[in-house]
């Protein structure tokens, strides 16, 4: 019996410590990028117009996005055009490792806005497809929303934008996810 119930702890320990090893500070993803020996590929996992209008950061190797707007779609229910998500991700993501001579096992940061819409699901659909390693930026590249006083609503805490690390309005076009080009 003492035997099971360890298994069973042990067990859920492991289960625990990976499902809290997803996620990732900017601080810390933007070190191990920095890392001269790194084998770490940064993924801006939002549609390239988002970007265009929230930022960018030249750390990242690449734009792949997750989720793709469909400016055709409407969604009458929330407002906004609908989005789909990226039917070649996976493959798009283990080209640019290959690309880079890292295998399926480097390390993956995916980076968002927020950290839960795209983030957190992107790392988790890459964990689920083959890449052992794959992370998530927490509170994404915005960071959360202030919840009280006059700035309620505003994203002015945590994430990349409000770690004090390296960002512009400025997008690299050598980065960005494209569709007039392979």
């Amino acid at each position: 019996m003492k035997r099971l119930f360890l298994a069973a702890a042990l067990s859920l320990a492991s289960l625990t410590a990976s499902a809290v090893d997803i996620a990732i500070s900017a601080a810390d993803a933007h070190a191990a990028v920095q890392k001269a020996d790194s084998k770490v590929l940064l993924v801006d996992v939002r549609d390239p117009v988002e970007i265009m209008f929230v930022g960018f950061t030249d750390a990242v190797h690449v734009n792949i996005p997750y989720l793709i707007v469909d400016r055709t779609k409407w969604n009458a229910e929330k407002g906004v055009f609908k989005t789909f998500q990226n039917p070649d991700f996976a493959a798009q993501i283990k080209a640019e490792l290959d690309k880079r001579g890292l295998g399926i096992d480097a390390e993956v940061i995916t980076l968002c806005r927020s950290g839960s819409e795209r983030g957190e699901p992107s790392a988790a659909f890459l964990r689920a497809n083959g890449f052992p390693n794959a992370r998530f930026v927490e509170h994404g590249f915005q960071g959360a929303q202030i919840k009280d006083g006059p700035q309620k609503g505003f994203r002015l805490q945590n994430g990349w934008q409000n770690s004090g690390l390296p960002w512009s309005m400025k997008m690299n076009p050598d980065k960005m996810y494209r569709s007039d080009r392979p």
